[in-house]
Parts: structure tokens; sequence; C-alpha cells
């Protein structure tokens, strides 16, 4: 599945965040829990340059639990100031912006012996398409000031925010990278919805997922869908279309002459994925970027 989705805006995006670069302190980075790794822009270490960086694991209602824990120590075993996140409750919120300003201590330490005591803390926050980045602006906020919806896409320009303790952030638009070379890279930025279905075949996206769940997390599938999972001896063309069918046939979707409507299936499995109906899971773990001696890979 080769997916390729690059609106012209990211390409000026890009530079308007290198252009505004000079004008923070720091860089926040919003990743996608379930997919802590692959929801990181490859980009972003050249845009963000020598700038500290704190790293936010948002969506983690969403993740595995004892899985997010360990993808937190492996970025803070890298040297990253981690901070985890569900910004549709608000939790982990509120610890933001301690965060920056434990990251920025020999710098805040600094202004204090300049005599700037009054100086603002600015903060670029960035993240690639629907990791929930505004709804997190607008918790640290406390109010509802950046634009969020649960797509990619929506938010085309960069935003000044002030916080009232002297923090202010600037909301920057979602970026992708130009080319998604890696198979794996792009079907788990789609089933998360990081790229617009319009761009996918959504039967053939579906389908990969159920290989995905069938792999890492089979009893979500039989809890959920109330199926029976292959066994061993059975052999099928495309596993992940079996069990799209017996989803469909479970669900009654069916269509003249009680061919299983495979479309509607596939449609419902992914909104249902998004939306934490399955259950919570993570789709990568930090022992896939592991060499074996056990260094960062």
């Amino acid at each position: 599945m080769n997916i390729q989705w690059y609106p012209g805006h990211m390409t000026r995006t890009r530079r308007r965040m290198a252009d505004s670069l000079k004008q923070v302190d720091a860089v926040c980075e919003v990743v996608d829990a379930r997919i802590p790794q692959v929801s990181r822009n490859p980009d972003m270490d050249e845009i963000a340059g020598n700038k500290p960086r704190l790293l936010v694991m948002n969506r983690t209602d969403l993740a595995d639990p004892e899985m997010t824990k360990q993808w937190a120590a492996y970025y803070r075993r890298q040297g990253y100031a981690v901070l985890t996140t569900d910004a549709k409750s608000g939790a982990g919120v509120a610890k933001f912006s301690a965060a920056v300003r434990s990251l920025l201590a020999d710098k805040i330490q600094m202004w204090k012996e300049k005599g700037q005591t009054g100086r603002s803390v600015k903060v670029m926050v960035v993240g690639i398409p629907n990791v929930g980045k505004s709804t997190f602006i607008n918790k640290v906020l406390g109010r509802k000031s950046a634009k969020a919806a649960d797509k990619p896409g929506v938010t085309r320009g960069q935003q000044w925010f002030r916080v009232e303790n002297g923090l202010e952030l600037l909301d920057t638009p979602g970026i992708l990278w130009p080319k998604l070379d890696d198979e794996r890279t792009g079907i788990y930025l789609a089933v998360t919805g990081a790229v617009k279905d319009d761009v996918v075949d959504v039967e053939t996206l579906a389908c990969r997922l159920m290989e995905i769940l069938y792999h890492r997390a089979p009893e979500l599938l039989v809890n959920r869908y109330k199926i029976q999972l292959p066994g061993e001896e059975e052999e099928f063309d495309f596993l992940g279309y079996e069990l799209l069918m017996r989803a469909g046939r479970k669900r009654g979707f069916l269509i003249s002459g009680g061919e299983i409507d495979t479309e509607r299936m596939a449609r419902i499995l992914l909104d249902e994925f998004r939306g934490g109906k399955l259950g919570r899971i993570t789709l990568e773990t930090p022992e896939e970027y592991m060499t074996e001696d056990g260094a960062n890979g």
C-alpha cells in the first residue's frame, strides 16, 4: 500500500516553522501514543535544530498503559523530556508548564540573573496531523482557542497563544514528510487517521488492520466482533480479508445475494479502532527499534 499525501500547505508550513524557530525557546513534539515512533516526523530533528525538545505522548487513553510506560522510559533513556497525556480528558496536561520550565531551567535561571524575571517562555508545538495537538493546546490554555477536529489537516496557519503563567505557545499545522517509503509506516499512519481516508483504499486498509490486530491483540477481535479466529491449519489468500468477512457476517452486513458488505465493515472497523471501542492497544513496541546489543536502532 503506497500512500502519498503531502498537500502544498505542508511545504509552506515547514518553511514557516523554520523561520519561527528563532522566536522560540523550545520545541514540543506531540505524538500518538499508539504509534509513538511512527508518528514522529523524521524531518523534525532537522527542523527543530538544537532547540530543547519535549516529547508529549498524547492519546494515552487509546494506547496500552504498560506499553506507554515502556515507550516513555525508552525516550527518557535517549535523553528526551517526556510527558504522557490524554488531551481529550485533560489527564497529564496540567504537568506541561512544569515540564517545560524544568526543560529550560538553565535558561530561565540565566534570565533571572540578567534581571529578566518577567520574560515569557515561548514554545513551538509541532506534530503530524491528527495526533490531538490542537486539543492538547486547548487543554493547556483552559479554553477553546485552537481549532480541533478528529481528522487530519484542520490547523492551516500558525497561531500564537498566551498561557496565564508566563508561557506562550505557537501552534503549527500538522505536517507529514514528502514520501512514505515504508509500507508499515503508511499503514500505521492511515489506520490512526493521520492520513485522509480519501487517499487510501478503505477495504485494503481495514484488511491490513485486521491482520495487525490478529497478531498483536487477537482477543480484541473476539471480544468486539464475536468471531472465531482462524486456526493454524486454515489457509487463506488474504487473512485480513477473511477476518473482515467474518466480522461483517457477524454484524449482519449483507447485500443482495447474501454477499457480505465488506466496505461497510471496513469503515466500521476503522471508526471503532480510532474511537477506542476495540480496546486500548499500541501498534509498535520499543524493542522493534532496538539493535541486538540493546542499543537504540
